[in-house]
Order: structure tokens, then C-alpha cells, then sequence
């Protein structure tokens, strides 16, 4: 089937039934997973979708339909559908669509031999994964392996001369395992996601980190409530990130809804902290040559050296905001609209390896799991439950669990005094490991 053309088709039947700008967003995927436990295959799925979402703007006013069925007739009733629903909506001068035709070059989206990769290798990798965990010692149960894929077209075309077209593809495996040692048991799990199957960890790397998650955390002990250092582990980076991307939407940020909104170019963070948002990076999980809108991708900082230099908007956030967009028009796919959202999120790596940071660490806890946890992106204040590695005199002293955390986004991007250089960009959201000089942590 000819995307492009379906596209286009659908842009000219806007254009002659009288709308004043239309987009076409097209969508098509195929995606395989599979389900492993103690060896046996539990499930094998495979689907194949594609669909188009419309946009039309007439008089200002902003309709939007979407289809699945690509028959001539079916699109043209689409057309119709969203030239109808424009006519009840409230007529906005910020409806508009982009006109860059430039295109972001982005290395390494796609991988054409991924389909090409025989089922049973497949298998036999979340096989493996599962059969070298459950070798290690202390390991006693799965709690199962999976393996998944997907591999899709973008398709956006507008009535200002924009056809823009991209392929790209990614494939990921991992496994849950659960320790026991009497009446205790602790679980942890490990996974690898990679655009290209040839760029997968090996079997036996994850095993091994999703074994020794589980095994670290045996034999948990109590500590008192009191302030001390908190370090926080690559894999709960979230735990920060998620809160400062939806303060730096720049729909919250016009709607005062943003503990960010009026910090604008003020110092925000420790001089260590510097936040990259890269849509441009090689082989990057969230890497476009173009946004949801077709507007073409950029890298740069939101956070500089402590400094907030920018918000991310799409081109409506953008208009009313008198500014441009910055290329993070997001799609939850051909079904919605265009929201606003990062690219390949990251705060960028510093110069200590995770064991100094640990070693110059008097008390405190490296903190390697988290629950209902973030910083709020209204007020920024930060709370939530935590387990980890109680660090006494420099060294791990023992495991603890069901502690709290607590502070503000301030009291903790301030409090960073100490960055990892074991920045994993193989994630799109990620931080290297970290140290909050002081908070506070609730226990006993």
C-alpha cells in the first residue's frame, strides 16, 4: 500500500471540500510478543495495524476524525466527519499547522533484518535469559521472561506542502525472578531494549543484574528516621525526570499549573545538572527526524549547568505562548491528537563512577526501588516509599525496605552534589547515578 499517496490523496480532499489547512497523520505497525515461564512458551501474539488521523482547520475552528479502512470511500467520509465536527468548536486563532519542510538526518531508526530474525531465535533468548537465572544460586522461581518487537511507518502530510516519511523499529527481552532465603522473599527484574536485534545485551549480562536485584535485597534491616544522603540508582532516574517533564510542558507552564513557570533562565539545579532533550540521537529509543506535527527534531539543553533555559512546546502551545515549537508534538498514535512530550530525556553524565560516589558517602542510602514516587510538577514538593542499600562509613551495610523520602524539587536538584558517569543512553529516560547531599528519610 502506498502511505504516501493515500496521504496526499486525503490532503487534496480536504483542500477541494473547502477546508482552510488539513493534516494527515498515517500509522502502520507490526508487533510480536511472547511469554516464557520455567521454559514453556506461554503466549505468542503478532498484530499488524495501521490507521489515519485527520486534522482540519476551518474558520479557526479545529475538527478531527480517524480511520483504519483505507478504501477511497471510507476516507472520504473521514474527510467529512472532521469538516462536521469543526463546525461546533470554538474558533481559535493558535490552530495551525507547521511549514518546515526540513527533515532532522537521525541515524540508526530502523532495522530491516529485525522481521527477517527466525521466531525460534526468538524464543530461545527469553529461554536462555530465564534457564542462566534460575542457575544462579539463591534463585528459587520465575516469575517469567518476555520478548517483544515492533517495526512501523510514519506518514505526515499537510495543505502547506509538508510529506514527511519515516521508518523505524525496536526490540527489547527481560526477565522477573523472585530470591527466597526462609520466609523471605524478594523479587527483581532486568530488561535490554535496543532499535537493532544485533545491538541486544547478552543473555547472561541480564540474567546476572536481574538475579543480583533480587538476591541484594535479603535480610533487609530497620533504620531510624534522619536526614542523610540519598543516592539514587540509573533505574529509579524517573524518580526526578518524570516530575520536571511535565513541569517544563509548556501547556502546563500557560496554565500556571508549573512550579517551573516563572523560574525562566534562573538557576533551578546544582551546576552539575545540565538536561538534554535529543530527538536527534543515533539509535535513540525516542529519536525522529520529525515530531507528531512534522515539525523537524532538535538536541538541546532544558537545563544548563543549573540554569532553566526552555519549556517544551508543540505549535498550539507554541502559538499562544508566542514562540516557536520546539519539536515535541507527541502522538499517542493516529487516534489522538497531538499532545506535547520529550524525546530522548536524559541529565547528563558526570565524572564519578558510581563506586566513588558510595566510597565518599558517610551515611545515607543508595536507593534501588521506588513507589508512588515523583516530584509533583504543580507544587514540586517530593515524597514517596523507597527500598535500597543502606551505606554506612563508605561502604554497603545491609538492605533496607519501606523507608520514605521526602523534599521539595528545589531542596533535592540543589542538593545534588555528586554525578555518575554511568549515563546509559540506551534508555529514553535516564540519568546517570546521583547523590542528594541531604533529605529527609522516614524509618523508624
Amino acid at each position: 500500500m502506498d502511505y504516501i499517496a493515500i496521504a496526499e490523496q486525503v490532503i487534496k480532499t480536504c483542500k477541494r471540500k473547502g477546508a482552510d489547512l488539513a493534516e494527515a497523520y498515517l500509522a502502520s505497525k507490526r508487533e510480536l510478543s511472547l511469554k516464557v515461564r520455567n521454559g514453556k512458551i506461554e503466549s505468542i501474539q503478532e498484530a499488524s495495524s495501521y490507521g489515519l488521523g485527520l486534522r482540519v482547520i476551518s474558520g479557526n475552528k479545529l475538527g478531527f476524525a480517524y480511520v483504519n479502512d483505507f478504501r477511497p470511500e471510507s476516507l472520504e467520509e473521514t474527510v467529512d466527519r472532521a469538516l462536521e465536527f469543526a463546525r461546533f468548536l470554538t474558533a481559535d486563532e493558535n490552530n495551525v499547522l507547521p511549514d518546515d519542510p526540513g527533515v532532522t538526518e537521525v541515524k540508526g531508526l530502523y532495522d530491516p533484518g529485525l522481521s527477517q530474525v527466525a521466531l525460534d531465535r526468538k524464543i530461545a533468548l527469553a529461554r536462555e535469559v530465564e534457564s542462566l537465572a534460575l542457575k544462579v544460586p539463591g534463585i528459587t522461581r520465575s516469575a517469567g521472561a518476555s520478548y517483544g518487537e515492533s517495526e512501523g511507518q510514519i506518514v505526515l502530510a499537510n495543505s502547506l506542502g509538508l510529506v514527511k516519511s519515516y521508518r523505524s523499529s525496536g526490540c527489547g527481552f527481560g526477565l522477573g525472578v523472585i530470591a527466597e532465603k526462609g520466609d523471605q522473599k524478594s523479587s527483581g527484574y532486568e530488561s535490554c531494549q535496543r532499535r537493532f536485534f544485533s545491538d541486544l545485551k547478552p543473555a547472561s549480562e541480564v540474567a546476572v543484574r536481574a538475579a543480583d536485584k533480587a538476591l541484594q535485597m535479603l535480610d533487609p534491616r530497620p533504620v531510624k528516621t534522619q536526614r542523610a544522603a540519598v543516592i539514587l540508582d540509573p533505574d529509579v532516574a524517573y524518580a526526578i525526570l518524570g516530575g520536571i517533564i511535565q513541569a517544563i510542558n509548556g501547556e502546563r507552564v500557560l496554565q500556571g499549573a508549573s512550579f517551573l513557570a516563572k523560574r525562566l533562565g534562573q538557576k533551578i539545579a546544582s551546576d552539575l545538572i545540565t538536561i538534554i532533550d535529543d530527538g536527534t540521537l543515533e539509535k535513540g529509543l525516542a529519536s525522529a527526524p520529525f515530531d507528531g506535527e512534522g515539525v523537524p527534531t532538535l538536541r538541546r539543553p532544558v537545563v544548563e549547568n543549573g540554569i532553566l533555559k526552555g519549556f517544551l512546546y508543540n505549535c498550539y502551545a507554541a502559538r499562544r505562548a508566542g514562540v516557536k515549537s520546539t519539536g515535541n508534538a507527541s502522538r499517542g498514535g493516529f487516534d489522538s491528537l497531538p499532545g506535547i512530550g520529550p524525546h530522548n530525556f536524559y541529565i547528563a553524565a558526570g565524572k564519578h563512577k558510581p563506586e566513588e560516589i558510595i566510597a565518599a558517602t558517610d551515611r545515607g542510602v543508595l536507593v534501588k526501588e521506588v513507589t508512588g514516587y515523583g516530584i509533583n510538577p504543580v507544587n514540586g514538593n517530593f515524597s514517596g516509599g523507597a527500598a535500597g542499600l543502606w551505606i554506612e562509613n563508605g561502604k554497603i551495610a545491609f538492605p533496607v525496605k519501606g523507608i520514605t523520602i521526602a523534599g521539595t524539587a528545589e531542596e533535592i536538584l540543589n542538593g545534588i552534589d555528586m554525578l555518575g558517569s554511568d549515563l546509559d543512553l540506551n534508555r529514553s529516560r535516564t540519568a546517570p547515578t546521583l547523590r542528594i547531599k541531604s533529605l529527609q528519610i522516614g524509618g523508624e
